[in-house]
């Protein structure tokens, strides 16, 4: 199994690697490389061996006359309506059909790309009773760069992604609209053309595989697993800003100390904590707690009961409790990532064929409610952590908090000049936004389908939520990086640690202290590209 790290779009490299597709072993790192275009899937022969058996088994059962829903039923509160068996293939071709009725923005193409694969992993597990021909449909689609148009809008989570994922099916069978990756992007065109020019012919579906292809969650958890992407890069940067506030103000050590963490021992705090310490380990800024008795004892003045001292005894906490507050970030984002590939590797469709047990079983794997709760959860995170940023940006912008450093961090005449002052808008704005989408909406569920999905998940609500709340904290984080380096521009940049230094080094060739000379939003796009589309900071252990 190929286990390299995934670059953006912009760094697709020329080498091809291939991901073995076994229904067991799909990693989200692989669905994000997939999606990009970095790597190639191939169809494992075990996997493809129990597929046979699963589409055999069910191949039987119809034979005998077995009523099995979906196959020779109609579909939710229709249920009880049997089909003649010369028209069950017309009706996975009628289901595909009437259930393609999203709205909206269509998903990003690298997105609707791995919504494929992780569709193609979960029929692959050999559970869905699909023909062979209908999985190389889609690993040929993912490998020639197809990807389904899917808009946005329509899925309620349970019977999972319909809307979503009848969109993709209509691809297949040639129907719709289908992106062809061409240099440099995407090109939209109707989807028997797209698979023309690719040498496909549009696919007919037997029985039992339009409601395989649809009735699943992979939309919602393809989604899911660019937003935790993306969210993982996040975490990595607000521990290097910590690290940098730390430095910028001269913190004091003993909120990172390894023995006070020891002693409240979340996982995350004791590991974001240590990240911290190892960025800004070997800094000349850092205050010593034993530094800290001495300045003030040596500048005491007894003139009575109380007397007050200049010096931080200890730091505002969007420093000092900088591991606390992150804590929550990074165990939901490591329980996020469980959720998320647990549900990659699942059979999700219904009914669930087990040849090995003669088993047909209709059940409700399709439900999101797991995805929902991990995606609300990501997005409370996520606020969190762009809280945490901004009351660090504005403690450098205002004049009042940042000890010392010029008003809004002007490089030349305060009241001519404005620095930093319009920027702060984006991360207050966008802090406030992410707060709004903090709000669950896996626990919104309305009835719906006559009532026969009377309890749903929204969980792809919940993705797409999660998906724009990391975009947004992406801005939010961008702007407290620039004024970082704009603070450090002042002071303190020669004493930085070792970690911090080599950081610092890297962001400073692409930065000019800002002197209201060009537009700012210029200079926070380059930014934001320069730190979320690249690997530069996806390991930060390189820097310590």
């Amino acid at each position: 199994m190929a286990n390299s790290k995934p670059k953006s779009d912009s760094e697709n490299p020329n080498v091809e690697q291939t991901v073995f597709l076994d229904g067991y072993s799909l990693s989200l790192s692989q669905i994000v490389g997939i999606g990009v275009g970095d790597l190639k899937v191939e169809l494992e022969s075990e996997a493809l061996k129990r597929c046979a058996e699963s589409r055999a088994f069910l191949e039987d059962e119809v034979a005998k006359g077995r009523i099995i829903y979906g196959v020779n039923t109609s579909f939710g509160p229709m249920c009880g309506k049997i089909i003649n068996d010369d028209e069950i293939e017309t009706l996975q071709l009628n289901l595909i059909r009437s259930h393609a009725a999203g709205l909206g923005e269509p998903l990003k193409p690298y997105i609707a790309t791995a919504v494929l694969v992780v569709r193609l992993n979960s029929l692959v597990k050999g559970f869905s009773g699909v023909r062979i021909n209908l999985l190389e449909r889609l690993r040929d689609m993912i490998n020639l760069g197809l990807a389904p148009y899917i808009p946005e809008c329509g899925s309620v989570g349970a019977s999972g992604d319909l809307v979503h994922l009848a969109h993709m099916a209509l691809a297949v069978i040639g129907e719709g609209e289908l992106y062809s990756r061409i240099s440099g992007g995407w090109e939209l065109k109707p989807a028997s053309d797209a698979l023309a020019e690719k040498g496909l012919k549009p696919l007919g579906l037997s029985f039992k595989e339009g409601i395989a292809l649809m009735n699943g969650t992979s939309a919602m958890t393809a989604i899911a697993a660019f937003a935790l992407f993306g969210a993982r890069k996040l975490l990595n940067l607000a521990c290097v800003n910590a690290a940098f506030a730390i430095e910028i103000f001269g913190g004091i050590d003993d909120a990172f100390d390894e023995d006070l963490h020891a002693v409240k021992p979340h996982s995350g705090q004791i590991e974001t904590a240590e990240v911290i310490r190892r960025l800004y380990d070997g800094s000349k800024n850092i205050t010593r707690r034993e530094d800290v008795h001495r300045i003030i004892s040596k500048s005491r003045v007894d003139d009575g009961p109380v007397y007050e001292t200049e010096v931080n005894v200890q730091d505002v906490y969007s420093i000092r409790c900088t591991p606390q507050i992150l804590a929550p970030v990074r165990e939901s984002i490591e329980n996020t990532a469980k959720v998320i590939e647990i549900e990659a590797n699942s059979s999700n469709d219904n009914p669930v064929v087990i040849p090995a047990k003669r088993k047909i079983i209709h059940g409700g794997n399709f439900h999101g409610q797991s995805i929902a709760f991990a995606m609300d959860s990501l997005c409370m995170a996520i606020s969190g952590l762009c809280t945490l940023s901004e009351r660090r940006t504005n403690k450098m912008l205002d004049k009042n908090l940042n000890e010392g450093l010029p008003e809004q961090l002007i490089a030349g005449t305060p009241g001519l000049e404005m620095g930093f002052m319009g920027a702060q808008y984006l991360a207050t704005s966008t802090t406030a936004e992410n707060r709004q989408l903090a709000n669950p909406v896996g626990t919104l569920s309305i009835s719906c389908n006559a009532s026969n999905q009377d309890v749903v998940s929204m969980g792809t609500v919940a993705a797409r939520k999660a998906f724009k709340s990391v975009s947004n904290a992406k801005h939010v984080l961008t702007l407290e990086v620039l004024a970082d380096l704009q603070a450090l521009s002042f002071r303190n940049a020669d004493g930085l640690g070792k970690g911090t230094r080599r950081i610092h080094e890297i962001l400073s060739r692409e930065f000019r202290v800002y002197d209201d000379s060009v537009i700012f939003h210029e200079v926070l796009k380059k930014f934001r590209k320069l730190l979320f589309s690249s690997q530069l900071l996806d390991d930060l252990d390189r820097y310590s």
